[in-house]
């Protein structure tokens, strides 16, 4: 019964390594939870705290589960079911048990690629995410990432706006929005994707939850896409367990300069395949998946034209000294500072994403949703103020306009 499984999923003293032995063992929770104490001892390899565990019979706590799943259209999903990932189910310690919201994928019908960065992402990060993800789904295949701030979202929302069905695990219960500033993208979610947790509902972030989501993360996946991260951070450790479980790791080449691409980087020393487009990685699978993965041309040249877009501010905003004869010459000059009273005219799109961002410092995914622009259009303009001294990247995915003063 489905109380059985809450309640075995629910058993502390045993690990999830543990519980799937013990999962192969038994035929379901079910006979565990009738089994006597004589029984329990003699099952090899289960330390005493987890026959401690399996002796205690008390369902209340299930009970209160199922009563808060039925309340709040959550689904549940066990070990057991024919829906549950078999990619999943395959790795050394699955969950037991998954309580999803939202539309459960085939998850063997197409390739799933996890993508997974840093929350303090660069803008030039977060503009690559949100064309991973939107390559990623325009060309056959699933993104899975971890509803996170930075590059987790953004992969997200670039994977929605390709119309694939999109799946979030979270480190806390699925009826639990965190981050709070990821409300919308936790509804588009809902109602376009799949939210998964292996935490009952009402169970609060803790930061030894999101090693155990990541886990997931790369299980659900055949190869972990690494966007942008530093030296240390959860994005590394979704892409170890990744190489733990036979997934491959791909990774996009980052500035040598900045410290949120340190990590990132180091996985291309130490092995991960390099890609520039969600293209490169979802075409190691198309040999798996015959006929359902296509090289889409219209998204990639949309990511070409934001790429000459880019390009022409980076070559616009350096000044150029020219002399007699156009000498080459190395040039350290920075780029020009300008005040409010001497900033140059700017081109439309980039006065109206100006104004958007105000005197504030507001979150980029609002700003994007501010805008009627598409996102890689607004993130095109974003990167050429940015060049031009204008505007500066916070932590948290957060931008603001720079000062006078701050650009000096």
């Amino acid at each position: 019964m489905l109380i059985h499984w809450i309640w075995f999923s629910l058993r502390t003293g045993i690990s999830d390594r543990e519980k799937a032995a013990l999962l192969s063992r038994f035929p379901d929770p079910e006979e565990l939870y009738y089994s006597d104490g004589e029984l329990l001892s003699a099952i090899p390899g289960l330390p005493a705290q987890g026959r401690e565990a399996l002796a205690d019979k008390s369902l209340a706590q299930a009970e209160e589960i199922l009563e808060e799943c039925a309340r709040k259209s959550i689904h549940i999903l066990t070990w057991q079911d024919a829906a549950y990932p078999a990619r999943l189910k395959n790795i050394a310690d699955p969950p037991a048990v998954l309580y999803y919201k939202g539309s459960l994928p085939d998850f063997s019908s197409r390739p799933i690629l996890a993508v997974v960065g840093t929350r303090r992402a660069s803008a030039y990060g977060l503009g690559i995410a949100r064309r991973m993800g939107y390559e990623i789904g325009k060309c056959g295949g699933m993104v899975v990432s971890g509803l996170a701030a930075g590059i987790d979202a953004m992969a997200m929302r670039g994977a929605l706006s390709s119309g694939q069905c999109v799946i979030g695990v979270l480190g806390c219960g699925v009826d639990v929005v965190y981050p709070k500033s990821n409300r919308a993208l936790y509804a588009d979610l809902e109602e376009q994707g799949c939210i998964l947790s292996e935490f009952p509902p009402g169970t609060p972030p803790s930061p030894w939850h999101f090693p155990k989501r990541n886990r997931i993360i790369s299980g659900l996946a055949a190869g972990v896409l690494v966007v942008e991260a530093p030296e240390k951070s959860g994005a590394l450790i979704t892409a170890r367990q990744a190489l733990e479980q036979g997934r491959d790791v791909f990774a996009v080449p980052g500035n040598i300069d900045v410290d949120t691409c340190a990590g990132s980087n180091a996985l291309l020393r130490e092995g991960a395949i390099a890609v520039t487009s969600g293209w490169e990685a979802l075409s190691e699978y198309q040999h798996l998946y015959p006929g359902k993965l296509r090289r889409n041309q219209e998204a990639l040249e949309q990511t070409e034209e934001v790429r000459r877009e880019i390009k022409v501010a980076q070559h616009t905003a350096l000044p150029r000294k020219t002399g007699q004869h156009d000498k080459k010459f190395v040039d350290k000059t920075p780029p020009p500072q300008y005040s409010d009273g001497n900033r140059p005219s700017l081109p439309p799109q980039e006065q109206a994403l100006l104004e958007a961002i105000g005197e504030g410092e507001p979150l980029l995914d609002d700003v994007i949703a501010q805008m009627e622009q598409p996102a890689n259009a607004v993130l095109a303009s974003l990167t050429m103020l940015e060049i031009k001294g204008l505007v500066e990247a916070l932590p948290g995915g957060r931008i603001r306009r720079k000062s006078a003063k701050g650009r000096k």
